[in-house]
This record gives C-alpha cells, structure tokens and sequence, in this order.
C-alpha cells in the first residue's frame, strides 16, 4: 500500500529565495568592476548558446569580466542619476540598459577589443523560430547525415524521418526519397520539424555573436557603436544549396 501523503513532512527551508541575496552579490561585483576596468560596454548576443558563452567568459578570464543579469539591478548599481553615477556619465551608459544585454569590462583598448568581438562568432544549428539562412534541398536517393564522412542513415531512422515531414522508404536497408525535398527556404521562419532535420542531417544555420553596441570610459563618456540590421544580426548570406555529393 503507497504511503499517504498526508504523512510526509516537508521542510520550509529548503523553499526559502534567495533573491535579495543575488541581486545584492551581483550589484557588489558590478560596482567592484566599475572601481577596476577602465572600459565598460553593453553588448547584445544573437543565438544565444551557453557554451559559446563560457567560451569568451574563457578567453577574458584575466583581461575583462562579462555579465548578465537584470537591466534594472545592473543599471542600479552604475548608477541612473548624477547623484547616484559611480563615475561621471556612467547614468548615460545604465540608461540605455535595454532589451537582452550585457555589460562587459575590460582594460583593453576599443579598437583591439571591438576588433575581437567582431571577429568572434561559432556555428551550430539553428532552433526553430530562426531564420534560414539558406533553401535546403535533400536530393532523391539515399537520405545522408552529412560531416566527415556524409554517411547514410541506418534503417532505424526512418520512422522518425518519416515524423519529420520526409516521404521515405526503405531501400536496401537505407531511408531513401524517391524525389528531393526542400526543407527549408531562405529567409522562412523554421518550423520545429525543420529545426531537428537540419540537425540530423548535419546542416548549420546558426552563428553565435557578441555584439558590442555602446562603450563608456572616463576620458570620452559614454560612445555608440553602429549597429548592423537586427534582423539580419546572426544570419549568413542567403543563397540555395542541395544536398548532394560534390
């Protein structure tokens, strides 16, 4: 027979928050790398991916310290005021806390700094809601995952890629299309089907990018960055590609 719930007892400390408690850690650490770096930066990031993420957090390790956290915390503990600024015309640089950003700091000069982040970028595959940024086609035949060595699918796969959206069958062991299928267009939205076919299959649309777009230091105040097109931020060139053998 179950045990009764009724019987169980559960601990109220466990459920305690600790909000206060991050909020005041992180205005803490903000304020300390205001009073170290000599250059503070916003910065957006298109496909936002974790690991990319602690990439950069590892190639500034010594050299800088990122951020994120709440727009409100964050642009409270710059200061939003000229009463409240830790520097002078920090108020300008918390002010225009906005959206999904960070804040970045570093000693490094900006056109070498400006000249890394433009530079950065890592490939992985798009989720669904991203752009494509390319026309898939899968030609007729042998239905392949492609890499190093763009093997075919074993014959498990097909009930799945068939779930995908794919007319598949069976030929000698192997998920074959009788004719190509398009599975994507440039510029179209994708689907979640979309999404994890183009990850089977070893195609990679999405591209990690810090983008810095305004910077503050104590000689110049506070400088905006030109921005590229938001829409386009994180997308490859468009173009058409097939699937096939080269």
């Amino acid at each position: 027979m179950p045990k009764s719930r009724r019987s169980k007892v559960v601990s109220l400390t466990k459920t305690e928050k600790k909000g206060k408690e991050n909020k005041a850690k992180l205005m803490d650490e903000l304020k300390a790398s205001v009073a170290k770096w000599k250059y503070i930066y916003i910065f957006d990031v298109s496909d936002m991916r974790n690991g990319a993420l602690k990439d950069v957090r590892k190639a500034w390790k010594e050299t800088g310290r990122l951020f994120f956290g709440r727009n409100k915390v964050m642009a409270k503990a710059l200061g939003t005021s000229e009463e409240e600024e830790m520097k002078p015309e920090l108020r300008k640089l918390a002010n225009r806390l906005d959206g999904q950003v960070g804040l970045f700091f570093t000693d490094w000069e900006p056109k070498e700094t400006k000249e890394w982040f433009d530079d950065f970028k890592q490939a992985d595959f798009a989720r669904a809601g991203n752009r494509a940024s390319k026309t898939i086609t899968l030609p007729a035949g042998p239905i392949l995952q492609y890499g190093d060595s763009d093997s075919p699918f074993p014959h498990s796969m097909e009930p799945q890629l068939r779930k995908l959206g794919l007319s598949t069958k069976l030929v000698r062991g192997v998920p074959s299309l009788d004719t190509p299928h398009v599975v994507c267009k440039a510029g179209a939205r994708l689907t979640p089907e979309q999404a994890q076919l183009l990850k089977l299959v070893g195609v990679q649309m999405a591209t990690f990018r810090v983008r810095l777009r305004a910077m503050w230091s104590e000689e110049g105040g506070v400088e905006e960055f030109e921005l590229v097109d938001d829409e386009a931020f994180g997308q490859d060139a468009d173009g058409d590609e097939e699937m096939g053998d080269e």
